[in-house]
């Protein structure tokens, strides 16, 4: 028989993990018309809640139910890369534990792999219940990414998704520091079918995704996938250059016709802190690439293992 791992990234989901898996289990006939078992990864990211004692209730009721807890919080996507790695399935899955990501799409999803699809991703077609700032935010990125980036990251792309033993060995390989999922879903490649469906929103509790979380989340999708800001400060910087020069030139014609050069002090300390502030935006820029490379070098764990069932 073949083996569905089901990766479930958690962080204070305590409310969530018996409605996860009560709501999961409705495609046990399913998996039994397609002769799959399936085992559920919980991969605990540093919870301060209940969710171990939860999931640990859940793995007495179901030994399909397997637990991973991190040390402290590592981030979503250490959790994703652990439950990658722990997975021993033919097929692998990633959901969200606050069941935004609707288990009964995965019949359709598996329907999609057999006419040979190696991946089955899933966005979102609107936002529904999200802030407004947010969702103009988020689809400013997305379009963004698309100019600055040869990897294709679609709008409203959602975690979710299902996979094949071969795309799942071709993430692993990829073993960097700082990782950005939906970008790497993208970089590797392989035939992809997305399927569209309606926002939904959390079942219990409140999403630990707030506005400026998402917004460092941006510029880390951007400094992963695209050297793009390094040409802007680049193309900056010659512009500043020829300003200057044309300004030179401007100073020394009037010079010369109208013996007053160009006066006023307030004007030259707003150049200076024009230019200044142009030469910190752009040495900032290096600085995310270089602290990228740091972080890369150091070559620490992505994650640290403190209990595993």
């Amino acid at each position: 028989m073949s083996l569905l791992s089901v990766i479930i990234p958690c962080y204070n989901e305590e409310e969530n993990i018996t409605f996860f898996y009560n709501e999961f289990i409705k495609n046990q006939s399913f998996f039994e018309e397609k002769e799959m078992e399936f085992e559920l990864l919980y991969v605990d990211d540093g919870s301060v809640d209940g969710t171990v004692a939860e999931v640990k209730k859940l793995h007495e009721r179901d030994e399909r139910a397997h637990l991973v807890s991190f040390s402290r919080n590592f981030g979503k996507e250490a959790a994703m890369y652990a439950g990658l790695q722990k997975a021993k399935g033919d097929y692998v899955v990633i959901m969200d534990a606050d069941l935004q990501d609707p288990p009964s799409l995965l019949p359709e999803m598996f329907s999609y792999l057999s006419e040979g699809y190696d991946s089955v991703a899933t966005r979102r077609v609107s936002r529904k219940g999200e802030p407004p700032v947010r969702s103009f935010f988020a689809r400013r990125f997305y379009k963004l990414m698309k100019k600055i980036s040869q990897t294709e990251i679609m709008d409203g792309a959602r975690d979710y998704r299902l996979m094949t033993r071969q795309m799942v060995d071709a993430i692993l390989s990829m073993k960097e520091y700082n990782r950005f999922t939906k970008g790497i879903f993208g970089w590797v490649g392989f035939k992809t079918k997305w399927i569209e469906y309606e926002n939904v929103e959390r079942l219990k509790g409140e999403t630990k995704w707030n506005f400026w979380k998402l917004l460092i989340y941006s510029f880390e999708g951007i400094t992963a996938f695209s050297t793009m800001p390094l040409l802007l400060a680049s193309v900056v910087g010659v512009l500043f250059c020829i300003l200057a020069f044309l300004m030179i030139v401007f100073i020394i014609v009037r010079k010369l016709i109208y013996g007053d050069p160009v006066s006023g002090w307030p004007s030259l300390v707003c150049i200076i802190l024009m230019t200044s502030g142009v030469q910190f935006f752009c040495t900032g820029i290096l600085g995310q690439y270089l602290a990228k490379t740091y972080m890369e070098v150091k070559n620490r764990p992505i994650y640290l293992v403190k209990e595993e069932i």
